[in-house]
């Protein structure tokens, strides 16, 4: 189980009951094992949905609320069974018995019987909800089907099916303090492993041998796992946004720009930082870096609660985009440059996304064509970058550049917070701390 407390998910659950009509069913299916190459698994990563209803960290695993015609309910679980010989060779299993206090369920059934324990609980029930994106999708359909068949045996099938993942993206959006608690501490991890990859970084290093102190970081202080794919992108690799080869060598004069960040309890955080692999920013460099970082800084300023992200990425655009003709990176007025957008070519992506036990997670940024207000609990990050590759039509000399700033933040009842603080980012923090390497 985890640092949330059994309440928690049972309030989440309960949440999720209270707007299923009478006489209906909801099932949220488990992760399963993903194999890796012949006879060897992936590190096993449970499926958001069913992890945020339960806690509960096995693969072949299946949750179904419950509501009768009178508006009781009922919460089971199907799980593995308990079984000495697979624990011998594949771990230990929580087992059934177990399960329905562990995981505060009512009952609890075997996963080998699921397909019974469905066909059961279906039959006369008026609706299902799931999530139709996942796999269990298709024993929900089968069952269905097979009640259709038999109605001489007095089975009724549901007659209707509702995908449940706005009501839970919604409920998702907004974090709990025990979550927010867990995200700060991951944040905290990985802003600590940034600091030593500034530390440690040496010219002719491999970018791989970055990655490998990032992620030692993040697992001798706890997040075993990194959240996505680090990227280090030494030089002109840095204008890939999602460049993981991580193979090339670090050269001096060059920048180094990491977008790493550590897991948690099931909770991301993605942190990016860009700095000189020899120490010191060239003056070229740390022009193009204050104006990144000065459009951040606003940016942060501007995510208050009921504030859009929309209003807060325009100001970013216009930082960058005067900030680029100021440097002669881009010609002619700030308006033309808007208007014709001719400052994606080197800021092309948004200000940032949602963060939570998906990287990118879910919510809705918008409803019906109407931008959603930022609310307090909500967490995202903030990451605007500029980006000159190779060739660009401006000045040689900026050539190859890329840079990228991003922080973690949570929405308060008064402004912001930002998580990954730690970590510094102002030109003259990320010099001092690189030069006591």
């Amino acid at each position: 189980m985890t640092k949330i407390a059994l309440s928690e998910y049972q309030t989440r659950r309960a949440a999720i009951l209270s707007q299923m009509l009478p006489n209906s069913a909801c099932v949220v299916g488990s992760a399963q094992s993903v194999t890796r190459s012949n006879d060897t698994e992936y590190v096993f990563r449970q499926d958001s949905y069913f992890w945020y209803l339960t806690g509960f960290d096995e693969p072949n695993s299946t949750l179904i609320l419950l509501k009768d015609t009178l508006g009781q309910t009922r919460q089971v679980i199907c799980c593995q069974p308990k079984d000495t010989q697979a624990e011998i060779w594949h771990g230990r299993r929580l087992g059934c018995d177990a399960a329905v206090a562990t995981l505060g369920v009512d009952e609890a059934f075997s996963s080998d019987t699921l397909a019974q324990t469905l066909f059961s609980l279906f039959s006369g029930v008026d609706t299902v909800y799931s999530l139709f994106t996942q796999p269990i999708q298709v024993q929900i359909d089968k069952c269905i089907l097979e009640l259709k068949s038999v109605p001489k045996q007095g089975e009724i099938a549901p007659t209707q099916k509702i995908d449940c993942q706005g009501w839970l993206d919604a409920m998702r959006l907004i974090k709990s303090p025990a979550e927010i608690d867990i995200m700060a501490e991951v944040a905290t991890i990985s802003a600590q492993a940034h600091s030593v990859a500034m530390q440690v970084c040496r010219p002719n290093m491999n970018e791989y041998q970055l990655e490998a102190h990032i992620q030692f970081e993040f697992a001798q202080r706890g997040a075993r796992q990194p959240a996505y794919t680090s990227i280090v992108g030494g030089g002109d690799n840095a204008c890939i946004l999602h460049y993981t080869q991580n193979n090339q060598v670090l050269n001096a004069g060059e920048l180094v720009l990491i977008d790493a960040g550590g897991e948690l309890e099931g909770y991301a955080a993605d942190i990016t930082r860009t700095f000189p692999v020899n120490g010191r920013f060239s003056e070229d460099q740390a022009a193009l870096y204050q104006i990144v970082l000065d459009a951040q800084m606003a940016a942060i300023e501007l995510l208050q609660p009921n504030s859009l992200i929309a209003d807060a990425n325009q100001v970013v655009i216009e930082i960058i985009t005067q900030g680029l003709i100021d440097l002669g990176v881009l010609s002619g007025s700030l308006k033309d440059n808007i208007d014709n957008l001719t400052y994606r070519q080197y800021f092309m992506h948004g200000l940032g996304h949602y963060l939570g036990l998906d990287v990118h997670d879910v919510g809705a940024y918008s409803i019906a064509g109407k931008a959603c207000p930022l609310q307090p609990g909500t967490l995202m990050t903030v990451e605007p970058g500029v980006y000159i590759a190779p060739g660009s039509p401006c000045p040689a000399r900026f050539h190859g550049i890329g840079i990228r700033i991003e922080d973690n933040i949570v929405i308060t009842s008064s402004g912001n917070r930002v998580l990954t603080d730690k970590v510094p980012k102002t030109i003259a923090a990320i010099e001092a701390l690189m030069a006591q390497s």
